[in-house]
């Protein structure tokens, strides 16, 4: 007979406590180059975790993390989960009545915040009546420091086990309408994605060099940088705000070997790749995610900095990697390639929202995942929950296919497709044109309503430095290039684009100043 699976431990914190063994003296997080060795920051985690002790941080409480891309983010984060508590990670930019909403909704205990965010951080606690404690904050500002009271604490031994299906973090999902809904991440999907990306998906290796310019809030800075890279024994180059100097400069100065970044992140690798002509010694390969990447962004950056782009996919409630194009075998550009070990990628009807009717090869519908990634749910949010997960399966929302040789192209997100005259217009593709034209560097397509033709077909590009090309040049242009139905009616020349949390461009934002005109 089988034993009960309830005496089965898992912890993400053993991803550090771990590699503090194996790879002890060698560097894990370096910022503004200054390095921490992986010995030193599972010391120092534990202290941090001593210190939250004495706070009354216990098994299953929630401390909220705002803290941008440095070294105590890592201390932070597993010195939490060490204590069997959740996680609850803050976007670095939400002013104080979105923190509130945060910690209410998540029932937060403490926040630790980082000084450059104390004055958001701090009123948005203060707010919802929860203590903040700060770190990197000059004595003289007069807060409550974790580093003096880890100092003066007793270190924890090591990190309390947790069951498998125990909650780890509580990630914020930014929808296209309501309010944001927290993704529960167990300890299991996010052990097993890291194990997974690693073994099977991934080529990462001991003693490599990851570039750290994703935010650490976000899950695909969390999982495939943090987790993926400490738990093989890479060193993370953490660039604490993002800018395409700052990362040029890592990628060109500190040796990276491995590039993970979101499509606007290219872009402005690329734009400020013009400005030096020297080339990366030792990059092997880029990661790119968040969002579906232009084939002519990929075809440039592999030009200019000679390392192939991996494109992935996946979401909050994946882990949030589901498909990637493996390393070991050649990208397939356009595609998001194949699904990872252990979990399956399968397009469904989109037209039976309480089943799933799985497509065959080829057809455009649904993108559904199931697998050892998947979140337990949106907390507090039963009817959320339910319509999301269906007979086991996560409705992504986004449009795709799947073809013979499992490779999986995303066209667009089901809310995103545009409806003009009847015909189904996919901002994508038009997105795709768009960016072809080699004075623009990026595009957004959009649908905005319309008396007559139900919706019209608007288009936000931004130029190459030196464009003298206009909305009326660039209208001209792609008509000649796709159908009528398709070409954007309305366009307009940005200088910059509504950005989330990933990077991805805020599509809404720019829908919301339509209807404002």
């Amino acid at each position: 007979m089988l034993s009960s699976t309830s005496n089965v431990t898992l912890s993400v914190a053993a991803i550090l406590a771990e590699s503090a063994k194996r790879h002890r003296d060698l560097p894990a997080v370096t910022v503004n180059g200054q390095s921490t060795s992986y010995g030193q920051l599972w010391e120092e985690t534990r202290a941090y975790a001593g210190a939250l002790r004495n706070q009354g941080i216990g098994e299953s409480d929630r401390v909220a993390v705002l803290i941008p891309n440095v070294t105590d983010f890592a201390r932070v984060y597993y010195a939490i989960l060490s204590l069997g508590a959740v996680v609850v990670p803050i976007h670095a930019l939400l002013k104080r009545n979105e923190i509130s909403y945060v910690l209410e909704d998540s029932g937060t205990k403490l926040l630790v915040c980082a000084a450059p965010l104390l004055g958001e951080g701090a009123a948005g606690a203060l707010n919802s009546g929860i203590d903040t404690l700060s770190v990197l904050a000059p004595v003289e500002l007069g807060s409550t420091r974790l580093e003096d009271l880890a100092a003066q604490a007793e270190p924890i031994d090591t990190y309390l086990p947790r069951k498998p299906e125990d909650i780890a973090t509580i990630l914020y999902t930014s929808g296209t309408t309501g309010k944001p809904k927290g993704a529960l991440g167990t300890h299991i999907a996010l052990v097993e994605q890291t194990n997974t990306l690693l073994l099977d998906t991934i080529d990462m290796r001991r003693g490599d060099r990851l570039f750290g310019g994703l935010p650490l809030f976000h899950t695909f800075g969390q999982t495939t940088v943090l987790n993926a890279g400490l738990r093989v024994g890479a060193e993370i180059m953490l660039l604490p705000k993002f800018t395409a100097e700052g990362a040029l400069d890592l990628v060109l100065d500190e040796d990276i070997n491995i590039f993970f970044g979101v499509p606007t992140m290219y872009v402005a690798l690329l734009e400020a790749g013009k400005k030096r002509s020297e080339s990366p010694k030792n990059l092997r390969f880029a990661i790119s995610g968040g969002a579906s990447l232009p084939v002519s962004i990929l075809s440039a950056f592999e030009e200019r900095f000679g390392a192939p782009i991996h494109e992935g996919y996946g979401l909050t409630e994946t882990s949030p990697v589901a498909c990637f194009n493996h390393v070991g075998r050649t990208p397939q550009p356009g595609t998001v390639g194949t699904p990872i070990w252990g979990v399956d990628v399968e397009i469904a009807d989109p037209a039976y929202p309480d089943s799933i009717k799985l497509l065959p090869r080829g057809e455009l519908g649904e993108i559904v995942v199931r697998g050892h990634n998947l979140f337990a749910g949106y907390l507090n949010r039963p009817e959320a929950t339910k319509e999301a997960v269906v007979d086991g399966w996560f409705r992504t929302g986004d449009l795709g296919t799947k073809d013979e040789d499992d490779y999986v192209r995303i066209l667009d997100r089901t809310k995103d497709m545009i409806l003009r005259n009847g015909y189904n217009v996919y901002p994508r593709e038009v997105e795709e044109v768009l960016i072809s034209h080699p004075e623009i560097s990026n595009a957004a397509v959009y649908g905005i309503p319309h008396e007559t033709h139900g919706q019209e077909i608007a288009a936000s590009v931004t130029l190459q430095v030196g464009s003298t090309l206009d909305a009326k040049a660039i209208q001209t242009w792609i008509s000649e290039q796709i159908a009528a139905y398709k070409y954007p009616r309305i366009i307009e020349i940005v200088q910059e684009f509504p950005l989330g949390p990933s990077g991805k461009i805020l599509k809404r934002e720019l829908v919301a100043k339509h209807s404002d005109k």
